[in-house]
């Protein structure tokens, strides 16, 4: 169960990251946050990288096939 602390630690570091308004800051919150969500996600059981791949790669490929068919 740790690994959902991992996650949400860090998505609400990025989500922070987004309303800072100093650039340094941003940056540096931005790369944190992507740091633990990553370590969270690679805590996480197989069951659930697997899920959160194949919804990344079905709305990638619909978008793709959206950008498609507009040309």
């Amino acid at each position: 169960m740790n690994y959902l602390l991992f996650l949400i630690v860090g998505l609400a570091i990025i989500w922070f990251s987004i309303k800072i308004e100093e650039e340094v800051l941003r940056i540096s919150a931005a790369i944190a946050g992507t740091l633990i969500t990553v370590w969270g996600f690679s805590l996480s059981p197989t069951t659930i990288q697997i899920a959160v791949e194949l919804a990344g790669v079905i709305s990638v490929f619909s978008f793709c096939i959206r950008c498609w068919k507009k040309d």
